[in-house]
C-alpha cells in the first residue's frame, strides 16, 4: 500500500509540474523561452468574428504580455516614451483592471525598437518590469494590483538601438542583464545582475566585456553536476553558463561575432543561439552542453549561415529547428542534431518579422511586421497552412496561456495597442 501510495504521489506531483510550466507564460516566449505551449484550442485560420476578445489600450509597445492566474501584464509606452505603462488586463473578458504610469526621458532608438520592448517576468508575488532613458536603467517589482514594491536601480544603460532587455524569475530571483556597448566609458561595465525578488536586493553580480548591447533573455538548465546555469549570450562575451546562486561563470565559448538579439533555446543535448546584424552575416552555433572553463571549438557541434534569424528567437520542435528570416519572408527547417537543412521557403519576400515563432508539436505561428499571422505546419515538409490578418502592425512575439493565444498589434499614429484573445474558453 505504502509504494502504491508513493507511485500516486509522484504520478500526482508530475502532473502538476507539468500542467503549470507546461501552460504558464511568465516570461520572455514562455517555459524557459522555449516558445512551446499547447495550442490546440487556437484555429489555424480566423476572422475577427472568432476572437474571445479585442481591447484596444493606451500606448505602444512591442513586448510580450505574461500570465498569472486570470490576469494578463504587459508594458507600453506614451508621448515618445515620456510615460511608460504598466497594464493589467482580465484574462477572461478583455477589461482593463488597472494601469501604472512612470516618467521617463527619450533616448536613441531602432525604428523597429519601441520603448516598451522589454517583457515583463512574473512570479506568485510581483510583476517585474524594466524601464531605461538615456540617463537611467531600471527594474521595478509590483504586486498584481499595481502597487510598486521596490525599484532597483543599475546606472546608466548605453545603447544606439534602446532598450529591449527582459528579467526573468528563477526560484527567489530575478535576474536581468546590462550589456554596454562599446561606446560607454570605462568605468562603466557591463555585467549579469540577480536581486532577490521580494526585496530586490542583489545577491550576485557577474561582470561582462564592453562589446554591443545584447537582447537575448537567458534560460536555464541543471548540469551533470547539480548545479543549475544560467544560460547567457552576447557579442561580447559568447555563450556562457552561470553558476544561478552565485553568478560564477562556469564555462564559456568565444562564440559571437554580431550582436545577439534572439534568446538562447535547448534541447536535451544542445544549446542554441544566433547573432546577426541589419546587414547581414546572420549564423547559428550550437554548442554542447557540459564542461568547465573556456571551451575551444570541439565544444560547437555545428554551425548554420544561411537564412538565418537574427532578432526572431528559433523554435525546436522535438528533432527539428524552425527559423524565419527578418527580411525576405524565408522559413527554414533544420535537423536540430546535425544542423543539415531539411527544407527552405520564401514565403513572401515583402515579409519582415521581428516576432518569434512559437507552437507545439503540430503547429507554428509567428508574425509579421505587417501584422499577417503565418500558421505553418510543425513538420519535416513544407506546409502553410493559413495566412490571417490582424489589421495593424505587429512586431510581438505571440503569448500562449491554457490553450488561448494572445496578439499585440500597434498603431503608431494613434498611439494605441490593441490586444487580442483567440482560441479555448
Amino acid at each position: 500500500m505504502y509504494r502504491w501510495q508513493c507511485l500516486m504521489f509522484c504520478f500526482f506531483s508530475l502532473t502538476v509540474v507539468f500542467s503549470v510550466n507546461g501552460q504558464a507564460w511568465t516570461r520572455f516566449r514562455g517555459p524557459n523561452g522555449s516558445g512551446l505551449a499547447d495550442t490546440a484550442g487556437v484555429p489555424s485560420t480566423w476572422t475577427e468574428a472568432d476572437y474571445n476578445w479585442k481591447t484596444k489600450l493606451d500606448g505602444v509597445g512591442h513586448s510580450q504580455p505574461v500570465f498569472w492566474g486570470d490576469k494578463i501584464f504587459l508594458t507600453s509606452a506614451l508621448d515618445d516614451g515620456a510615460k511608460r505603462l504598466v497594464q493589467c488586463v482580465n484574462a477572461a473578458d478583455g477589461s482593463v483592471l488597472w494601469q501604472k504610469v512612470f516618467s521617463y526621458g527619450s533616448t536613441r532608438m531602432h525604428r523597429f525598437n519601441s520603448y516598451a520592448s522589454s517583457t515583463p517576468a512574473v512570479d506568485n508575488n510581483h510583476v517585474y518590469v524594466t524601464f531605461a532613458d538615456s540617463d537611467s536603467y531600471d527594474l521595478y517589482a509590483l504586486t498584481h494590483d499595481g502597487d510598486q514594491v521596490w525599484r532597483h536601480q543599475l546606472g546608466k544603460l548605453y545603447s544606439n538601438h534602446g532598450m529591449a532587455l527582459s528579467p526573468v524569475c528563477v526560484g527567489d530571483l530575478v535576474v536581468l542583464g546590462k550589456e554596454q556597448g562599446r561606446k560607454a566609458p570605462e568605468d562603466v561595465g557591463s555585467y549579469i545582475v540577480a536581486v532577490d525578488s521580494k526585496r530586490g536586493e542583489e545577491r550576485w553580480r557577474s561582470p561582462r566585456r564592453n562589446a554591443k548591447v545584447s537582447y537575448a533573455t537567458p534560460a536555464i538548465y541543471d548540469d551533470a553536476e547539480g548545479r543549475t546555469l544560467l544560460i547567457c549570450s552576447s557579442t561580447g562575451n559568447g555563450m556562457t553558463g552561470l553558476d544561478l546562486q552565485t553568478g560564477h561563470e562556469v564555462w564559456s565559448r568565444n562564440c559571437f561575432e554580431q550582436r545577439t538579439v534572439s534568446s538562447p533555446v535547448m534541447t536535451d543535448d544542445l544549446i542554441l543561439g544566433t547573432c546577426g546584424s541589419g546587414g547581414g552575416g546572420n549564423y547559428l552555433v550550437a554548442i554542447n552542453k557540459g564542461g568547465n572553463g573556456v571551451l575551444n571549438s570541439d565544444a560547437e557541434r555545428y554551425r548554420v549561415e544561411q537564412a538565418v534569424s537574427y532578432v526572431p528567437t528559433p523554435l525546436v520542435v522535438d528533432k527539428l529547428l524552425f527559423m524565419v528570416s527578418d527580411k525576405g519572408g524565408i522559413a527554414s527547417c533544420f535537423d536540430v542534431e546535425t544542423g543539415k537543412k531539411i527544407w527552405r521557403q520564401r514565403i513572401d519576400s515583402d515579409l519582415v518579422f521581428s516576432g518569434s515563432p512559437v507552437g507545439d508539436g503540430k503547429r507554428i505561428f509567428v508574425v509579421a511586421h505587417s501584422g499577417a499571422v503565418l500558421v505553418l505546419a510543425a513538420e519535416a515538409s513544407y506546409r502553410l497552412l493559413a495566412r490571417n490578418e490582424l489589421g495593424e502592425e505587429s512586431r510581438c512575439t505571440p503569448a500562449i496561456s491554457d490553450g488561448v493565444m494572445y496578439l499585440r498589434t500597434f498603431n503608431e499614429a494613434k498611439q494605441h495597442t490593441h490586444l487580442i484573445s483567440i482560441g479555448a474558453k
